[in-house]
């Protein structure tokens, strides 16, 4: 017998092995999988015989299929009928309303925002006000999910709110006309300063791809010669506009990404298929711990073909595709079906579902198992964590007297006192607080509760607690007092200690009710160190040239650069 034979009848035993071995497993799940599905059904209809109270079937069920996925990953999820529509708006950014955010706070319904040349915004709502009812339902009993489906409904029909509004002594009704409301994947885009422009990527619904380019011809008309592209916080959506919108930046017939999944017909290499908008205009990509998915691809594959360079935080690390899956009785399944893969061969997902520890709990790929890749240029990249910035910017911690302002809407609600107290403010980028209008806030929030235990108080408590364990106590009781007084001391003049961070945070929530969000964003040009980054990075040539080279010394280039 030939070897060319002896090859054909090894790899014929081989296949015939294979073929029977798979023949039984598959024999063998099935049976295991109707074993299961026939214990579950008897012992269902035990409960619902038998237990002590009423059930309700539906929830019940429910219940157990979460609980069944929520094993698996946070994507793979059951789309119940009712919850269809919602679903939807998460692809498309379309459903029928007011064009508003609504919030319970306290017992109340908040307007928190009107979106800028929408029905809410055209019929006078305004951020601050409380809707005592809709349509005249009461809502202080209301869930924020009941208010949602209260507001939303069909184009050209007719919503009517009962609101109440600072400054006003009665309750007002407004009538608003529901629209077709369109989130815009694109909410800004404008110039920073000079010849550098400046767009947010906040979603991949559909159409995303055409308002990046829309993004990008409008900056270049402005006179754009280099961009500052914000995708911080930005948690995916459509992988085929993720590819849309690479495609804008890298030459045609390039790989984008790969999946790969147990159903290897479904795996697939999707390319760039269209003649990209512009491959030499610079580019800097924002990016934060909040960006995923999506956002990843796009800030991956143009940091592997050393197209941008990415600036800001590492990102999630989700490295999975899902698709949905038509259910009986109109209900869907999202399943995680596949890995992707950006353009170097990496795979940016973080955390390994496949295999827990005894007690459930998940572990991420540690550095060590973190495999090196290789840029279009050669410089070192790695998988299994994200994608790490070129220039690593970390976020600002803020002070726990400004945390709790926040938590407790105290910035907000002078912000809607404000707006009823002014007419009218400077553009957004030149509004600025005086001193003097800094102090009547800080004389606003006299006999607010705005205690808090700072990270030196909750020390000291600990420190106290071990040195009376240690019989220590009276040794160092008064040196423990004088700290004490010091820090409570410091603690009270974090109004003016921190009076920059604070007033920074407060003049763009004022902005906010004049210039909508996109004054917000350009009231915080000058004092986001991200936006500084970027920009810096942009106007220095050499220094954007050298972090795209082999020998560029990038945060990329670490295996645990970033933060989480």
């Amino acid at each position: 017998m030939t070897i060319r034979k002896k090859l054909l009848a090894t790899l014929a035993l081989s296949t015939l092995g294979l073929v029977s071995f798979r023949a039984a497993s598959d024999n063998e799940r099935y049976f295991e999988i109707a074993k299961n599905l026939d214990i579950f059904v008897t012992l269902f209809k035990e409960v619902n015989t038998y237990y002590v109270d009423e059930i309700t079937p539906a929830k019940l069920v429910k219940t157990g299929i979460d609980g069944m996925l929520r094993s698996l990953d946070p994507y793979t999820n059951y789309i119940p009928e009712d919850d269809i529509e919602d679903f939807r708006t998460m692809t498309t950014g379309q459903y029928g309303g007011i064009g508003a955010s609504v919030v319970k706070r306290n017992g109340k319904t908040i307007v928190q925002s009107a979106y800028e040349g929408y029905p809410a915004q055209k019929a006078g709502l305004l951020p601050g006000d409380e809707i005592l009812n809709i349509n005249g339902v009461v809502v202080d009993k209301k869930t924020n999910s009941d208010i949602s489906k209260l507001l939303k409904g069909q184009a050209n029909s007719i919503v009517k709110l009962m609101v109440t509004r600072y400054g006003q002594t009665q309750p007002v009704q407004i009538d608003i006309t529901r629209d077709r409301i369109q989130v815009d994947n694109v909410p800004y885009t404008g110039m920073i300063s000079g010849d550098v422009g400046y767009f947010q990527l906040g979603g991949f619904t559909v159409d995303a791809g055409k308002e990046v380019r829309m993004a990008m011809n409008k900056l270049k008309e402005q006179g754009a010669k280099k961009i500052v592209f914000d995708i911080r916080d930005n948690p995916g959506g459509l992988l085929n506009e993720a590819v849309n919108i690479s495609n804008l930046f890298i030459d045609k017939g390039l790989d984008v990404v790969s999946t790969k999944g147990k159903v290897t017909e479904w795996n697939k290499t999707y390319k760039a298929l269209d003649q990209p908008l512009d491959t030499q205009i610079p580019v800097a990509i924002i990016t934060s711990n909040r960006s995923a998915s999506a956002s990843e691809i796009v800030s991956g594959v143009l940091q592997d073909y050393d197209r941008a360079v990415l600036v800001g935080e590492r990102t999630f690390g989700k490295g999975l595709v899902q698709a949905t899956r038509p259910l009986s009785y109109n209900s869907q399944l999202k399943v995680t079906t596949a890995k992707y893969y950006i353009p170097s061969g990496r795979c940016i997902q973080e955390i390994d579902y496949a295999h827990r520890a005894d007690d459930g709990t998940l572990g991420k790929f540690p550095d060590s198992l973190r495999t090196a890749f290789k840029t279009n240029a050669g410089r070192t990249v790695y998988d299994g964590g994200g994608v790490a910035p070129d220039i690593e910017v970390q976020d600002r911690e803020i002070a726990d007297i400004t945390r709790i302002l926040l938590q407790k809407s105290y910035l907000f609600d002078y912000a809607t006192r404000y707006r009823a107290e002014h007419a009218t403010i400077a553009p957004a980028r030149q509004f600025k607080l005086s001193d003097p209008e800094y102090q009547k806030f800080v004389n606003y929030l006299q006999g607010k509760n705005i205690s808090y235990s700072t990270d030196a108080e909750k020390a000291l408590t600990e420190l106290g607690k071990k040195v009376k364990d240690d019989k220590h106590y009276d040794d160092v009781k008064l040196e423990l007092e004088a700290i004490r007084r010091k820090v409570t001391v410091n603690k009270a003049n974090d109004l003016q200690r921190f009076k920059p961070e604070i007033k920074e945070l407060l003049e763009q929530e004022i902005v906010s009710r004049y210039y909508f969000e996109k004054g917000r964003t350009e009231a915080g040009f000058d004092d986001d160190p991200n936006i500084i980054a970027a920009v810096a990075v942009l106007n220095d040539a050499n220094r954007y040239a050298a972090l795209l080279k082999p020998t560029g010394q990038a945060a990329s280039a670490r295996k645990s650069s970033g933060t989480k």
